[in-house]
């Protein structure tokens, strides 16, 4: 859930350039974005293409292998995009092909390799869709993406009602955009948003002192107001104590935050926690000042 940039390879040529022996640079972006599909104006609303506009189908691409040895497929929810791309020479359009590990994977070990299934498999049923248009349509202009979604962020609150996949992974969708202009199809949820001071602690201890309650409760209500957002308690000790030591004290402190924003009514899943014992301190070690200054968790909106 870290990273929000999408990453655009023009043609694949990075990824075909891996079938020669070259190494891999995938169009993949790491991490799931923080994107609700009302984000995305129904491609059904239109009868012709903005190239302002970014467009959301629910087309289910492990569908194009097939599709492309068919003498005349039926695209079915793609047909719009096919008859307009068909009609209009050298129409450019960038295609991400999104999918989503169901949230009912807890294993962290499952959830990446799902992850990392689904981003080959994506890749793999673009390619065929790639050979297929630049034999069918060799004067259109094509860029392929493809990226993780988090899916109750997807629903949105949708995702509480909507009868729930059983697959582990799914296929969301593909979002579509058409024209030259560089854009980014997945904007962070995270760009602009509040900062907050970090919680800092006592060396040893992992007490939120009664100090922080106003912070506890400002940090609650913004997330509570801005759905679309999670946090990160990312806690740190000072180096004094073995390794092991610090990185339970960091993460005892992390889970005391994460309890209090829990009771505030902040869901459970929207808070991760990670513990960086005394890797990355911001004060000197030697004094006791410095020392202080290191013991803290720092709160990442992401």
């Amino acid at each position: 859930m870290l990273l929000l940039v999408a990453l655009i390879v023009p043609g694949f040529v990075d990824a075909q350039n891996s079938r020669k022996g070259a190494k891999e640079v995938s169009p993949f972006v790491d991490g799931k974005q923080k994107v609700r599909k009302s984000d995305y104006d129904s491609i059904w609303k239109f009868t012709t293409f903005d190239a302002k506009k970014v467009y959301f189908c629910n087309f289910d691409f492990s569908t194009f292998p097939t599709l492309c040895e068919e003498r005349h497929p039926v695209w079915g929810t793609l047909n719009p995009v096919m008859n307009y791309l068909e009609t209009v020479p050298r129409a450019p359009v960038r295609m991400c092909a999104i999918f989503a590990v169901n949230p009912n994977v807890t294993d962290e070990e499952a959830k990446k390799q799902l992850a990392e299934q689904g981003r080959k498999e994506s890749l793999e049923q673009l390619y065929v869709f790639k050979d297929w248009a630049e034999w069918y349509m060799p004067t259109n202009k094509f860029q392929y993406m493809v990226a993780q979604v988090d899916y109750r962020y997807w629903l949105g609150t949708d995702y509480f009602t909507a009868e729930q996949p059983a697959d582990q992974l799914i296929h969301v969708g593909l979002v579509l955009y058409f024209g030259t202009k560089k854009i980014n199809l997945f904007p962070s949820a995270a760009e602009g948003a509040r900062s907050f001071n970090d919680v800092r602690f006592f060396p040893n201890d992992a007490t939120v002192v009664e100090s922080y309650e106003p912070l506890m409760d400002s940090l609650a209500n913004y997330l509570i107001q801005n759905e679309r957002l999670e946090v990160m308690l990312r806690g740190y000790s000072d180096n004094t104590g073995t390794e092991a030591y610090n990185k339970g004290l960091s993460r005892q402190r992390a889970v005391e935050i994460k309890k209090k924003l829990i009771a505030r009514g902040v869901a459970d899943y929207r808070i991760e926690i990670e513990a960086k014992g005394a890797e990355d301190p911001v004060g000197d070690n030697n004094t006791y000042e410095g020392r202080v200054i290191n013991n803290r968790v720092a709160i990442i909106m992401q």
